[in-house]
């Protein structure tokens, strides 16, 4: 690395792979890897094959749960009394500041 001590992707690319190439190898062999675990055929062997994806969508609702609203009303809470301090500190200064003139 020159004497740089720079970090192993500021290699040249002529004489080292490139990150991306490493991370296609990566992804290819744990595709092949997770292919096989679930008995899948591999596609280079056979390029008719396709994959099926079957899916079951149901409706699981909306909202927050009650803890969550609990928390959400609790956070909303806080900041209002925030808030208020904050105006009512705001209004005690500016009439210190208005008595001191």
């Amino acid at each position: 690395m020159l004497g740089f001590r720079g970090h192993f992707s500021t290699k040249s690319r002529r004489y080292s792979t490139t990150l991306g190439a490493l991370r296609q190898v990566r992804a290819d062999y744990r595709a092949a890897q997770q292919r096989s675990a679930l008995g899948l055929p591999d596609p280079d062997d056979d390029p008719e094959t396709t994959t099926l994806t079957l899916a079951h969508w149901t409706y699981a609702g909306h909202g927050h749960t009650l803890g969550e609203s609990w928390l959400a009303a609790n956070i909303r809470r806080d900041i209002q009394h925030n808030r208020e301090t904050a105006r009512e500190e705001r209004a005690a200064l500016l009439d210190l500041e208005g008595a001191a003139a």
